[in-house]
């Protein structure tokens, strides 16, 4: 027999994920769908050109989650999260190799 649900949220995204998350701490039955190999949606780190090389390919919300309350309120440091801050917010490489 099929198990109730409360809620069913597809794509597990950075949106995907908090929303599960807040339902599920809220005490909701929830269940996550992904239709790629790896949770993260645009929040999610690959080694797209050389071997240990990381990039973020759609890393434009990662400095909005410092802020997030949703995210203050999930206690993501247990489970290893450490915000970085860099010493430069961004860089655009040009051709000759300044940036």
């Amino acid at each position: 027999m099929p198990s109730m649900l409360d809620a069913v949220v597809v794509g597990a995204g950075p949106n995907g994920l908090t929303a599960a998350a807040e339902l599920a701490r809220r005490g909701f039955a929830v269940e996550v769908f992904e239709a790629e190999e790896t949770v993260g949606g645009g929040a999610r780190t690959e080694e797209l050109t050389l071997p240990g090389f990381r990039h973020d390919p759609c890393s434009a919300v990662h400095p909005l989650g410092i802020g997030s309350p949703a995210f203050n309120a999930m206690p993501l440091a247990r489970h290893g999260l450490e915000w970085l801050q860099p010493e430069l917010a961004l860089a655009h490489p040009f051709p000759d190799g300044r940036a």
